[in-house]
Parts: C-alpha cells; structure tokens; sequence
C-alpha cells in the first residue's frame, strides 16, 4: 500500500468515526481567531477560551485591542503564559488587521507578515475562515502521522510538506481537525489506546500493545 493509498483509507476511518467537526468561525471573527493563535503556544485550549472570552468582552474589535494600552493586554493574557510578548504580537497584529479595514489577510504570503502568525497558524486561518487547502502540523498531527508511518520528521514544516504531496488538497483541513480529536481520543502522546484504535492495521508503531 502506498502512502496515497493509506492516507485515504486513514481519511476514510476517521470520517465515520468523527463525522461533525462543528461550526467553523466565520470572516467577522477571524481576528479572534489570529488573537486565539497566538495565545495557544505554550497552553491549553480551554484555558485560552477562558482568557479570550473575557478580552473579548472588554475589547470586541480589533481597533479596540490595537488601541488599548499592550500593559492592559498582557495582564488580561498573562494566565497564558508568556504574556509580555503575547500582548506584543497581538497589539501589532491588531494594529495591521484593523488598518486594513478589519480584513484578515486569504494568502499564506500576507499572514505570515502578521506578528505571532507561523506556517501553522496560517493554514489554520486559510482552512478554517476561508475554506482554502490547508495543513496544519500541530502536536497531534506530528505525532499521528509519524506513527502511522505517513511521515519521519518532528520538524512541522517539513510534516506539512510532505502530506501536501499524499493528502488531497480539499481534504487537508479536515483531517488535520480530526488527527485532533483521535489524538485526544485514542492516539494519546503518553498511553495511547491501541487496542481500541480503528486504524490498528494501518499503524507503523503500535505504541501500547
């Protein structure tokens, strides 16, 4: 079986198995989105979502958080850790997205111009607000895909790269949400739960058995 052919089959699996991945943010929102990025390096997501509610509350534009004061942002996002430079990037992203009439940017080229917005971040953007191929090679992915034998590097960008040449453009986004869910569900970092896992077969590692 080659790569192609696993890949698809592994697309398949997880499609029955996660059919909903819920409702994807629309283009109002995707400056939330880019503030939401930059505060989930180093962070748990729920502990983001608890920040974001009450920033967004207190500044629910981006005109308002480029024109509010980087001390005011960085103790609101300090539970996120490394708050300092979080308020930084995210006051000058701010500042870029509000003086362009609120727009985020729909190209890899232009978001990666924005502070605090890496490859990942930018194909999380693309896929999830525009509906444009992506890839995005976070933990779970890396981890999945190496197992799986799709790829052999840690390295994100070059993760990214090589499913671009095995996974059908239109399909990437979503597989990428659903590595997550089977990561948190099945394909666990520390004890993964292979004896219940539906791509057991397709498995290079079989980490736990």
């Amino acid at each position: 079986m080659t790569k192609k052919q696993k890949v698809l089959k592994i697309i398949e699996i997880l499609e029955n198995r996660y059919p909903e991945l819920g409702k994807c943010l629309t283009q109002d929102e995707a400056w939330q989105l880019v503030v939401s990025v930059r505060l989930a390096a180093q962070c748990t997501d729920a502990r983001v979502d608890i920040v974001t509610k009450d920033l967004f509350a207190k500044y629910p534009s981006p005109r308002a958080l480029a024109d509010a004061p980087v001390s005011d942002i960085e103790e609101m996002v300090r539970p996120c850790g490394l708050g300092r430079t979080k308020a930084r990037d995210i006051s000058l992203a701010m500042k870029i997205i509000a003086d362009n009439d609120n727009v985020v940017p729909d190209t890899m080229e232009e978001l990666l111009k924005i502070p605090g917005v890496g490859r990942k971040s930018a194909n999380l953007i693309l896929g999830d607000i525009y509906g444009k191929p992506a890839i995005v090679t976070d933990t779970h992915c890396i981890r999945i895909c190496n197992r799986l034998g799709l790829v052999d590097t840690d390295v994100p960008q070059k993760v990214e790269m090589e499913l671009w040449k095995i996974v059908p453009p239109e399909k990437g986004n979503d597989l990428c949400h659903r590595f997550v869910l089977y990561g948190r569900d099945i394909c666990t970092a520390r004890s993964p739960k292979c004896k219940e896992c539906p791509l057991m077969d397709l498995c290079k590692a079989k980490v736990n058995l």
